[in-house]
């Protein structure tokens, strides 16, 4: 008569922490291993926002850049205003290299007023510059190009919903791999060239070879594709 009551104790407790473990994620999944424990699933290690083949997060510095004109300088730093009206901060670094077209140049040829293609590490409006390029006046890539059709940034504006050349068949949005150096720098410049005006915080390699180029800061385009040649071929 004295037993009835621990166990039904017992049976309330076992209830209680179930409910507990299901309302906080505590236990998640069990597995029969035949020895009788209770295999607790663990959430998986967050990601470091880098990219994993195929997709996966987006966010953190990137290969990117920017063109625009310098609206002021200091000695470690630089800041310009894209034709989309984009505020873009640009930090010097020792590795930095400048150049005024094709030219060698020193950082203190680079003066305000000047139109510049930057070429660097992007985290959302600040470019860490490996490059500094000199632009002519009118020329590509300039505030003054006839190549843009870019539509600028509006707060509260719905994007542009328009496709233009060709979009890499079975592309979908968050594919790819993300790539630096080289190769980013050049399909970078080739959809700055093309489409000056926003900041481009990542160059995706794509399955096909291709590299979709990430472009913020405006309305439209948000991507453009590039093909292994370094010549734009379309844009959404």
């Amino acid at each position: 008569m004295f037993s009835a009551k621990p166990i039904r104790f017992i049976a309330i407790g076992a209830t209680a922490i179930a409910i507990a473990g299901g309302a906080y994620g505590i236990v998640t999944a069990t597995a029969n291993s035949g020895s009788g424990t209770a295999a607790t699933a663990t959430s998986p290690a967050p990601t470091s926002g880098r990219p994993v083949p195929g997709g996966g997060p987006r966010s953190g510095p990137a290969a990117g850049g920017a063109v625009g004109t310098i609206d002021s300088a200091s000695k470690s730093s630089f800041t310009i205003s894209t034709s989309a009206g984009q505020k873009v901060t640009v930090n010097k670094a020792s590795s930095t290299t400048y150049r005024n077209g094709t030219s060698s140049t020193s950082a203190s040829a680079i003066k305000r007023g000047e139109s510049v293609l930057v070429l660097g590490t992007v985290n959302g409006p600040t470019i860490t510059a490996s490059q500094v390029i000199a632009q002519p006046t009118g020329g590509r890539g300039s505030a003054t190009s006839s190549a843009t059709n870019v539509v600028p940034f509006q707060r509260g504006a719905r994007s542009t919903s328009k496709q233009v050349g060709q979009i890499p068949a079975n592309y979908t949005q968050g594919s790819g791999t993300i790539v630096s150096g080289t190769k980013a720098n050049k399909a970078t410049e080739a959809a700055l060239v093309a489409y000056p005006g926003g900041i481009v915080d990542r160059v995706v390699r794509l399955s096909n070879g291709e590299y979709e180029v990430h472009n913020t800061g405006v309305n439209w385009p948000h991507h453009v594709f590039v093909n292994q040649n370094f010549k734009v071929v379309g844009a959404n």
